[in-house]
């Protein structure tokens, strides 16, 4: 989490640096990586699909809307750096980054549904299971595994897969496309060798299962960011006590701390300091305490002595 470093703050100018330096200039490789993993993911998603109907796999098709969702994600994903690009305004004071979130949150959603079409299907095809091409599926599935490995590959090599919330759901999706090949690949071989037709559905639910986990994952993260949780890399009572340690400092309260999205945060506080405190040396300490220990560039601290009355916000 090191955005922001070369941003030297000083008094109570820190808050009209620009935002999107950091952001857009880690955006040129996220972006030719997502585009990148984007081709090769419509490819496989095609083919999988035209195979999942003409083999009647129901793996197949199943990892075809798998591989639909993750289509549309990275696609999203592209949009919301494009997005996120743009500058911010008076109605939009943050600019566009949170739109990153709302991309995965979408995302997340849509993997749910696809999950649920999935196990109904597979749950018909238990009933009465059907026969399957094998030998052309599984050539269909060895081909998919091969692409989601080079798309995987990719974002991991270009892309900030770490850092980037948007970038991270568009990885999970291509392993979990990765994954739902391997078992399209057990299936086939099962089919092959022996026969057994029913393993084209129950496979198709451990895919499901699959899909389910991330879809889980990414919506919940999402979701915690929209709803200004703390960021998990931050300890919220650290913070506190850290603050609370500088000179002249008598309470810390109102301390509020902020994914603005992936990789970038925001804190405000208030600090109640001794009526005979020099205010601005521990505003200057307390900025540099939140970034050199936090990473947290984007703070607005608000400094107290006795005299100032206000009601209590929620902490």
């Amino acid at each position: 989490m090191t955005h922001f470093h070369d941003h030297h703050v000083h008094g109570h100018d820190h808050h009209h640096h620009h935002h999107g330096h950091h952001h857009a200039g880690a955006g040129g490789g996220n972006q030719k990586a997502l585009i990148a993993a984007l081709s090769i993911t419509v490819g496989i998603m095609l083919l999988e699909f035209v195979g999942g109907l003409a083999t009647n796999s129901l793996v197949l098709l199943s990892d075809s809307g798998h591989m639909f969702n993750d289509a549309a994600s990275l696609g999203l994903s592209l949009v919301a750096f494009w997005f996120a690009a743009k500058p911010a305004s008076a109605q939009k004071s943050y600019g566009f980054y949170r739109f990153e979130i709302l991309a995965a949150l979408v995302n997340g959603v849509t993997l749910f549904a696809v999950a649920g079409f999935v196990i109904w299907e597979a749950v018909e095809r238990l009933r009465e299971p059907q026969a399957v091409a094998s030998g052309a599926m599984l050539g269909i599935a060895l081909i998919g595994l091969l692409a989601n490995g080079l798309s995987a590959w990719v974002l991991l090599k270009k892309g900030d897969v770490k850092e980037n919330i948007n970038l991270r759901s568009a990885y999970l999706h291509v392993l979990g496309d990765a994954l739902g090949s391997v078992g399209a690949i057990a299936a086939g071989v099962l089919m092959l060798i022996f026969e057994w037709h029913i393993a084209d559905p129950i496979i198709s639910v451990l895919v499901a299962l699959l899909i389910l986990k991330s879809a889980w994952a990414v919506t919940s993260q999402a979701v915690h960011i929209l709803m200004e949780g703390t960021p998990s890399a931050i300890d919220h009572a650290e913070v506190k006590r850290e603050l609370q340690r500088i000179d002249g400092v008598l309470d810390v309260h109102d301390l509020h701390i902020w994914s603005i999205t992936s990789g970038m945060n925001a804190l405000s506080c208030h600090l109640l300091v001794r009526d005979d405190t020099d205010g601005q040396r521990v505003l200057q300490e307390a900025i540099e305490t939140l970034e050199r220990r936090f990473h947290l560039a984007h703070a607005t601290v608000q400094v107290e002595t006795s005299r100032i009355r206000h009601h209590p916000l929620h902490d």
